[in-house]
């Protein structure tokens, strides 16, 4: 992948997490029912909500710091050994750091 087609879909990615993230921030400070029933599901839903967000913050981290990468010309090596990580896998994870032997 190209590296300005990879920075456009990185890019992509990074606004796609934002707005999955603000929405469940937004979400998250809206009220809740008076019904004691209903505050439980809500509650469930919350602890949901609350692993999605963390996944969501997560990845965006990853996807920062593989713009980072790119604009420093070390995208597309491994972190632990330097050799090049296959393009499938990186079309697969773009923002992965290891290549598939580091990673097991």
């Amino acid at each position: 992948m190209p590296n300005k087609k990879l920075e456009v879909a990185l890019k992509e990615k990074q606004q796609e997490l934002a707005k999955r993230i603000n929405a469940i921030e937004a979400d998250f400070h809206k009220g809740r029912s008076q019904d004691f029933a209903e505050q439980a599901t809500e509650t469930e839903n919350d602890d949901v909500l609350d692993e999605i967000h963390h996944e969501a913050k997560r990845e965006l981290q990853l996807v920062n710091e593989a713009l980072i990468r790119l604009e420093k010309g070390v995208y597309g090596h491994c972190s632990s050994c330097d050799e090049p990580i296959n393009p499938k896998r990186l079309t697969a994870l773009p923002y992965t750091t290891t290549c598939i032997d580091c990673a097991n």
